[in-house]
């Protein structure tokens, strides 16, 4: 018991370790900033960035401490001269695609954005070829061919004999 204490305790004291951003995206290649840049360029830069919790919001909107802890590591980033392609290319890493507001125009991405708009001119073209075939007056029969006699099926005589006021 004191050793699984002991353990619990060892892995509470442990700082959570973030992945370095050198090892994924390289060393900065931008300028450190500092100040009122800093805040604007890191609330900006936060914009581009999906909330992992309240889905649909960016960190910088959102209240959540995954947020705030996303938009520190954005801040840190920037301070240290990271540009806005290596810190979103850094999330995209660690968080995968779905942590950026605007996705990338490349792969499944693009087949959501360009299958609906297939499907919708397909479909025009069909209701489009349809209402034609609709517009067309049938043709006349050719000359020397009978007409087809009209259809007596009893149920409908009898229908009939019932609607004008007939007795059978």
């Amino acid at each position: 018991m004191k050793t699984l204490a002991l353990v619990l305790l060892l892995f509470a004291t442990q700082e959570v370790k973030i992945p370095d951003a050198e090892g994924l995206v390289g060393s900065p290649k931008g300028t450190a900033m500092t100040g009122e840049q800093l805040f604007r360029e890191t609330s900006r830069v936060g914009s581009l960035l999906r909330c992992p919790v309240c889905q649909g919001m960016s960190i910088a909107d959102s209240p959540s401490e995954m947020a705030v802890n996303m938009k520190g590591q954005v801040r840190e980033l920037l301070a240290r001269g990271y540009t806005e392609e290596q810190i979103l290319k850094y999330f995209e890493l660690s968080y995968g695609q779905f942590v950026l507001l605007k996705p990338k125009f490349e792969g499944v991405t693009g087949m959501v954005w360009i299958l609906p708009v297939v499907v919708l001119a397909l479909g025009l073209v069909v209701v489009f070829v349809k209402l034609r075939k609709l517009e067309k007056n049938p043709e006349p029969p050719a000359p020397g061919t009978q007409q087809p006699a009209p259809e007596e099926d009893p149920y409908v005589s009898r229908v009939r004999d019932l609607v004008s006021g007939g007795k059978s």
